[in-house]
């Protein structure tokens, strides 16, 4: 019985036009330079930053919105409570 090995797939690329400001095109050229890489990987490096940076600020305002939802119904005092904030002053000895 032959087994065939396993390797992950390549990223699937597909080409496009963009438009893009220019001066976001020469910083791009910059880098690429420097990196000595192509143009290609740093646009495509900034653009999964960017969405990954995206997702994760939705992901954030999703999150609060659910807490304020879950919480709307407590009075300032219950959510003081929750939080562990202790509202009497301590008793000393």
């Amino acid at each position: 019985m032959s087994r065939k090995a396993h390797f992950p797939s390549p990223l699937k690329k597909r080409r496009t036009t963009l438009t893009l400001p220019t001066e976001s095109l020469t910083e791009a050229h910059r880098i690429a330079r420097r990196r000595k890489v192509n143009l290609s990987t740093v646009i495509a490096e900034a653009l999964n930053e960017g969405l990954r940076l995206q997702t994760a600020a939705e992901r954030g305002a999703e999150v609060l919105e659910r807490y304020k939802k879950a919480f709307s119904g407590f009075s300032d005092e219950e959510i003081s409570i929750l939080d562990g904030v202790i509202l009497e002053p301590a008793v000393r000895p």
